[in-house]
């Protein structure tokens, strides 16, 4: 799944306008390594660190939602990591 595509599905981001955005400033990590493109593949496991709000937002993939749906259901797709690194 597209990095852009995956951002927005899961409700970090507004639009996939805005997440292709943070790709392009160079914003976006995945697995530790800088995106440099939108269409930059997200993998089951992947380490995604992003700012949103003025914080930065370290999340694990643990699925690839079909659908852009409710919050509820966008959760299930991501675990947040602490910058300690512990799971919450």
């Amino acid at each position: 799944m597209r990095i852009d595509r995956f951002l927005h599905c899961i409700r970090l981001v507004k639009s996939r306008t805005l997440a292709q955005s943070l790709v392009e400033a160079g914003h976006i990590r995945i697995d530790g390594k800088r995106a440099l493109k939108p269409s930059e593949p997200v993998k089951l496991g992947s380490i995604i660190a992003l700012p949103l709000r003025g914080d930065v937002r370290i999340i694990e993939v643990i699925a690839h939602p079909d659908r852009r749906g409710p919050p509820s259901e966008a959760r299930c797709a991501y675990r947040e990591i602490d910058v300690t690194g512990a799971p919450t």
